[in-house]
Order: C-alpha cells, then sequence, then structure tokens
C-alpha cells in the first residue's frame, strides 16, 4: 500500500526535525514544501507532503500514519 502524510508546523527548527524523522523512518518528500503567514499570529507556517510504501499490509482509514 501506498501511504500519504502531509507535515505541518511552525517555520522553525521542530518542522525541520518532524520532517528529518520522517526521513529517517522510511517516508519520501513528495512535491515541494509550502508556507503560509498567519498575519493575526504573526507567523510563518511550513507544510511538506511525504509518502511512504508499504508491502504486505492493506490500507485501512484506523492505521495510524506516523507509525508506519
Amino acid at each position: 500500500m501506498k501511504l500519504y502524510r502531509f507535515l505541518t508546523g511552525p517555520d522553525d527548527s521542530s518542522f525541520c526535525h518532524k520532517v528529518t524523522a520522517a526521513l529517517n523512518k522510511g517516508w519520501a518528500l513528495h512535491g515541494s514544501p509550502s508556507l503560509t503567514y498567519d498575519p493575526l499570529l504573526g507567523k510563518t507556517y511550513c507544510g511538506q507532503a511525504v509518502v511512504k510504501e508499504v508491502e504486505g499490509k492493506d490500507y485501512d482509514p484506523s492505521i495510524k500514519l506516523g507509525e508506519q
């Protein structure tokens, strides 16, 4: 099965660590990262899609994507 996740977080090192952790668990970047700015909070947020192929399992909506 092929899995998809969209990681989000503040534009700081915690977001980079989140993406790095996913890459080290076998996820691969999918597409370009995105940024958005919240003018009310004065903060920038990042997003990055990642995908992963998992053999021998069938997709079920109840699976925890981050644990795969």
